[in-house]
């Protein structure tokens, strides 16, 4: 166990010393941090939305077993929106870009980036209660179709918060 601590705590030496021998390669390190932490972010963000998107499947599901077929475009609809989504912010740009990358990060649009990212946790719980309220509304027609709509209006605003996002990365490089 002391042998692995003492690797670890070497390696940390290099890279200090590395830090204080080479300008601005303790920022790279900072960078190469914020860039893990924003896939982190990413991934969390996705798998949430990967979540959502199963638990509609779900109640498609349902929807066939109760018969509700007329309801099942509008639900595909959100469906479609929340697969959309979880696969743009899976593959989505990171909010840090290195020393060759084609699109720079400004320092300042980081903070912008991570709103947008906070932003999508925010929109993933609203989703989920909308999801409840759904699935309480089964024995209730006129219910249904508002808690799809309000479905399919929380899905679209998460992927236009993907477009802003998005747009600021592709922005930041010009």
């Amino acid at each position: 166990m002391s042998d692995l601590f003492e690797k670890i705590t070497d390696q940390q030496d290099i890279i200090k010393k590395l830090g204080s021998i080479i300008p601005g390669f303790k920022g790279y390190i900072e960078r190469q941090n914020r860039r893990a932490a924003d896939k982190i972010i990413r991934e969390s963000v996705s798998q949430r939305f990967e979540d959502l998107w199963t638990r509609t499947s779900n109640l498609q599901t349902r929807m066939v077993s109760d018969g509700k077929l007329e309801l099942l475009d509008e639900m595909e609809q959100a469906a479609i929106k929340l697969r959309t989504f979880a696969d743009k912010i899976k593959t989505a740009s990171y909010g840090y870009s290195g020393f060759f990358d084609a699109v720079k990060i400004k320092e300042n649009d980081l903070e912008q980036i991570y709103q947008f990212d906070l932003a999508f946790f925010d929109t993933a719980e609203q989703l989920n209660r909308a999801l409840d309220t759904l699935e309480a509304s089964f024995g209730d027609e006129q219910g249904l179709n508002a808690a799809i709509r309000s479905l399919i209006i929380l899905a679209r605003e998460a992927v236009n918060t993907f477009e802003r996002r998005s747009e600021l990365i592709n922005g930041s490089g010009q």
